[in-house]
């Protein structure tokens, strides 16, 4: 210590730290000129031990004046003196001066930053092993309190930048941890220091900051959203200039970033969703077999941005999803099972146009995947049957093509009616509220008496007899007045004549059976109208409540549709549609008086002519001896099945057995009357009410039928 202080008078170091400024700039300069004199004579060794004492003394002294004053400048001037020999001492140098950086003083920040700059501008690339830590501390300084030490740093930012362009000896790959580690700071003046500094580098040619981009591309995105627009536009300009430089690269690492992206496209930010989905629809179209591994991930983020509220990201979502969409062919490395499920959870979401689209996907899978998605069904079977209930009536349209689909194989057809049905069972709202829809869809997809024929095999052993009642008539209902099922009436009017016919009537009576106003129905469709009449005489008092009345109301108000057109055209020859007549008659009979469907019917009897049957020939048949009408009628007159020269009494005709039908139906509906009067007797004995839907406990007097008058007017003049 005491040749240092040889070296460097007593007077210049106490001038170092004077309050002067006059007077530490002389004592600076006489530093710089013995340490120049010092560097000239080659001794190394004194300059060391000068550059420790300005270190220790003054730059680490307790008293502030000394640090800021004496310290740094004379390690600036030392540095000044050293000139192109000063590389070698810059371990000693640089340290005092960057822990200075944090100094809880301003001034002595500022100083540090005056210091450094003087230092930097003599030594230039050589202090480039500090860079790191160079840049540790100028980006906090960047967000300096005080404005003064801000200015300095930028100063200081601007020279460093100077010279790391110009350096060869520059390392991205050390930079690089340290820029990814501060990219996540929320200072705004912070941000815009990382901004300047990436946009730099990326124009340095040497500097392959592209390669090293998915290390810093998530704190670009992130600054999107900042509350400066200054920030978000300058982040949006320098993501702008790396993208063109991606379409313009032959070698990207599409992968990393696909990862990135799709976690920003779901940001709460409209202009990061917006700027993430430009750079996902821009890597679809550029990734090529990169990002078949990310397909998932990218339409999982793709999907639900197709309902943004911003217009701009829907159209772009869109493109983005079509291109990707005609992607997706047989890969080496397509999941199939991954996509499946993004498209499974979309279907569940709250966007009726991203659930299309998942439905789309659906589609597109089972043509160009239909092995491996049947191997996943069961993992978006259950969500396909729920998507039924889907409010929108075209999710639901689409919902049932894909059913379609997945049914073109029996098992997988049969597979997805039981399940239709067991979906109605538990929720009555979907029965009622779609079922038409659903029923008639499939009924065009998939071949109407394909359908209709495994509903009727379900049916026909449903244990929940209420449930099976209301499917029929929805059938029913569905049967008669659906044009998708037009083909499906035609069949079943020929069920005298074509075997075809006939195995479709028989077909449907099993679970028809259900139902008695069902049964009629399909009766008078098929022209059974003698085994028509039959059913409605085997009717008992607890048949005919108030559903079966509301259903009967329904029917004759059908009988007046264009459909039947043909029934009421065969009352023109009642002669030859006898049974037609008794049948019609005997629905009049059950009918109360003051009903409008009584009015209806009783208007469209009263119209039938009398020149070609009179009331005696009709009371015969009444009285069952249609031998007896045979021999009163006009030449070349017939009855069908009543009419075809079938004898009343026969139990069969084209191969149907009528009779055996009969007590089929007659079986049936005393199930279901035993089954009501268990729940009316559950409901008398137990307080708690039942979770399944029940028949209400009929009247045993309904006050608007009179069950004696008309049935004894049928028997004596049925035609009035």
């Amino acid at each position: 210590m005491a040749d240092v202080f040889s070296v460097i008078p007593a007077s210049v170091l106490r001038n170092l730290s004077d309050k002067l400024y006059e007077k530490r700039k002389n004592a600076a300069l006489e530093v710089e000129g013995i340490v120049k004199q010092l560097a000239a004579a080659g001794d190394h060794d004194k300059i060391s031990a000068v550059i420790h004492l300005l270190a220790t003394e003054f730059t680490y002294s307790p008293q502030a004046n000394h640090r800021k004053q004496g310290g740094l400048i004379g390690l600036a001037a030392a540095t000044v003196g050293l000139t192109s020999e000063a590389a070698q001492h810059l371990e000693q140098i640089v340290p005092p001066v960057l822990k200075s950086f944090s100094d809880q003083d301003s001034r002595v920040r500022y100083y540090a930053c005056e210091a450094l700059y003087n230092i930097a501008k003599v030594v230039r690339g050589d202090f480039i092993i500090f860079f790191n830590q160079i840049f540790d501390a100028l980006c906090k300084l960047s967000a300096d309190s005080d404005a003064n030490v801000q200015s300095a740093a930028h100063l200081l930012d601007r020279l460093v930048k100077d010279i790391v362009t110009e350096s060869d000896q520059f390392s991205i790959e050390e930079f690089i941890p340290l820029l990814r580690e501060r990219m996540n700071v929320l200072n705004p003046y912070v941000r815009q220091f990382l901004v300047g500094w990436i946009t730099v580098l990326d124009s340095v040619p040497d500097i392959d900051m592209l390669g090293f981009l998915p290390d810093f591309l998530d704190g670009l995105f992130n600054m999107l959203s900042d509350s400066s627009h200054e920030i978000r536009q300058q982040a949006d300009s320098a993501l702008s200039e790396f993208l063109q430089e991606i379409k313009n690269s032959p070698s990207v690492d599409y992968g990393r970033m696909a990862e990135i992206l799709v976690q920003r496209a779901a940001s709460q930010d409209e202009f990061t969703r917006l700027t993430a989905i430009t750079w996902i629809n821009e890597f679809v179209k550029l990734g090529g077999d990169q990002l078949v591994p990310y397909y998932a991930d990218i339409l999982g983020a793709i999907l639900p941005c197709i309902s943004d509220k911003e217009e701009k990201i829907r159209v772009v979502a869109r493109e983005t999803n079509e291109e990707l969409r005609s992607m997706a062919d047989p890969a080496e490395r397509f999941d199939v099972g991954a996509i499946l499920t993004i498209a499974r959870r979309q279907l569940s979401g709250e966007w009726e146009a991203t659930r299309i689209e998942a439905l789309h996907w659906i589609s597109t899978l089972l043509k160009r995947h239909r092995t491996e998605v049947l191997s996943s069904l069961d993992d978006i079977f259950d969500t396909l049957l729920k998507a039924l209930s889907d409010p929108s009536d075209e999710v639901v349209l689409l919902v049932l093509e894909v059913h379609a689909c997945i049914a073109e194989d029996p098992p997988h057809f049969r597979q997805l009616v039981i399940f239709l049905v067991h979906n109605f069972r538990v929720d009555n709202s979907l029965l009622e509220k779609r079922g038409a829809l659903i029923i008639r869809r499939l009924c065009v997809l998939l071949d109407a008496e394909r359908v209709y024929r495994e509903l009727s095999t379900i049916l026909e052993v449903e244990s929940d007899l209420d449930f099976a009642s209301i499917m029929v008539q929805a059938l029913n209902l569905i049967l008669l007045t659906s044009s998708e099922l037009s083909e499906l009436r035609n069949l079943l009017k020929d069920s005298l004549v074509n075997p075809a016919g006939k195995n479709l009537f028989v077909s449907l009576y099993a679970s028809w059976c259900h139902s008695p106003m069902a049964i009629i129905s399909l009766c008078l469709l098929a022209q059974t109208y003698q085994h028509a009449s039959a059913v409605i005489h085997s009717l008992v008092e607890e048949d005919i409540n108030v559903k079966f009345l509301v259903q009967l109301d329904k029917l004759i108000r059908l009988l007046e549709t264009p459909i039947f057109a043909y029934l009421r055209l065969q009352l023109l020859e009642p002669g030859r549609y006898i049974w037609l007549l008794k049948a019609l008659y005997g629905l009049l009979m059950l009918l109360p008086q003051q009903s409008a469907a009584f009015k209806i019917l009783r208007t469209r009897l009263k119209a039938v002519p009398s020149y070609s049957f009179n009331g005696e020939q009709l009371r015969r048949t009444s009285s069952g001896n249609p031998n007896q009408v045979l021999h009163h009628m006009p030449s070349g007159s017939q009855i069908t099945e009543d009419g075809d020269g079938i004898q009343d009494g026969a139990s069969s005709h084209n191969g149907i057995n009528f009779a055996a039908r009969l007590q089929q139906f007659e079986q049936m509906q005393h199930q279901h009357r035993v089954h009501t009067k268990v729940q009316a007797q559950s409901r008398n004995s137990s307080s708690s009410s039942s979770k399944e839907v029940q028949r209400p406990e009929e009247p045993q007097h309904p006050p608007a039928l009179d069950m004696t008058g008309p049935p004894s007017r049928s028997r004596r003049n049925p035609g009035q």
